[in-house]
């Protein structure tokens, strides 16, 4: 964690909200992501029909949002037919992940951290509005989550700042006493653009493109030392002790 950074979350307290990205944040949703992407993109022929790696997806895929998306990986092609490729990919991974996704580690525990504490928070995604509440249902945390805010339905999506902006209006929260739970750099981006410290997730991104991207500390997981150690610093209820 760089100095800039440790400044950063030292100057949270009074810890006030939380916001949570959801791929890859709450879970590491993106395997089935991945798998939606490299089956049909290979159908298509797509790269001429050589399947993408993982490596592919992280740069140039993950954390970015449909709409963007379609014009990146079909630049030649109507852009309503490329949005319903997307729309396909969208319909497998709720497949794919039905039943399958699992909370990160840690994940419990934190939500039960922060209801305790009675602290603010709101999800806040580019996934279409059906994949974020399939996988908030998914995880058990609907009612957990008052506020979801999705890219596309913004003015614009991550990484331009907009979704936590609107979040942060939404719950009533400041920037200086909050932080994000992000795990793609497109998504660090907006946070920082909109002046919020970002813990990153080494879920599905190098923690290099993180770090490059802004954010303030890099954890493994919610059960990360580094996290819990922060916490405790931040724990609003130690400090009204």
């Amino acid at each position: 964690m760089s100095a800039a950074g440790d400044r950063d979350l030292q100057k949270l307290a009074p810890l006030e909200a939380i916001l949570f990205d959801i791929d890859g944040t709450l879970c590491d949703s993106d395997p089935f992501h991945f798998l939606a992407f490299r089956d049909l993109l290979q159908q298509v022929g797509f790269n001429d029909g050589v399947p993408i790696t993982e490596e592919f997806y992280s740069a140039n895929i993950s954390g970015w949002h449909n709409d963007a998306l379609a014009g990146q990986l079909f630049p030649e092609l109507d852009h309503g037919k490329a949005m319903e490729f997307m729309d396909h990919k969208e319909a497998l991974f709720r497949k794919l992940a039905a039943g399958e996704l699992k909370g990160l580690d840690g994940l419990q525990d934190l939500c039960k951290w922060i209801e305790d504490r009675n602290l603010k928070r709101a999800a806040v995604t580019n996934a279409p509005r059906a994949n974020a509440e399939l996988v908030l249902s998914l995880l058990g945390l609907t009612t957990f989550f008052p506020v979801l805010v999705i890219g596309s339905e913004c003015e614009r999506a991550k990484p331009s700042p907009d979704p936590y902006l609107k979040a942060l209006e939404l719950i009533g929260a400041s920037p200086d006493h909050t932080f994000i739970f992000e795990d793609s750099a497109s998504g660090v981006r907006a946070g920082v653009a909109a002046g919020v410290a970002v813990v990153g997730l080494t879920t599905g991104n190098p923690e290099k493109v993180l770090r490059d991207a802004g954010a303030s500390l890099l954890i493994e997981d919610f059960r990360d030392p580094k996290l819990l150690a922060m916490l405790q610093e931040l724990d609003p209820a130690a400090a009204e002790k």
